[in-house]
């Protein structure tokens, strides 16, 4: 297995940070484009987070990619791992604000995520200013890290 950003050992897997009402608060996102449903542990500093991203049957593009194998599009692993990183901004900065993403570097997709899967989702703080904001992130499904990537954003 890849290294994972941080070691999650002693983190309560069945904890709760955010309830989802909670992300709901701070993330816009509703509907098929929400795809954080919880936080699941975030460190005092709100400098990493963990976060779950459950995969189901009944998601909008699971009849069109790949039919008769669904496969979760790249695209929302990362805008899943997006959704985490801008809430450790959110608390860093102690404010909910709109928040915009402008980069997507380094991504690299190690494994596949199908329905029924718990994408585990992991975020650690890279940069950090009072406007913009990077994170390294990473899924995991089970014990295997299945995406890594550095996503930056900024307040509009």
């Amino acid at each position: 297995m890849a290294d994972l950003l941080f070691d999650i050992s002693d983190i309560d897997m069945d904890g709760c940070f955010l309830t989802p009402d909670q992300v709901a608060e701070h993330n816009p996102q509703r509907g098929d484009m929400r795809h954080l449903d919880h936080v699941i542990y975030m460190d005092e500093n709100a400098s990493k987070a963990v976060g779950v991203k459950m995969v189901h049957e009944d998601e909008f593009w699971v009849p069109g990619h790949i039919p008769g194998r669904p496969l979760l599009p790249a695209v929302l692993m990362i805008e899943a791992a997006a959704q985490l990183s801008s809430i450790l901004y959110q608390f860093r900065t102690k404010e909910t604000a709109f928040l915009g993403f402008t980069r997507c570097d380094k991504a690299v997709f190690r494994g596949q995520v199908v329905p029924g899967d718990k994408l585990l989702l992991l975020s650690k703080e890279h940069k950090f200013q009072r406007r913009r904001f990077s994170c390294d992130a990473q899924g995991v499904v089970g014990d295997k890290v299945v995406f890594e990537v550095k996503i930056t954003g900024m307040q509009l």
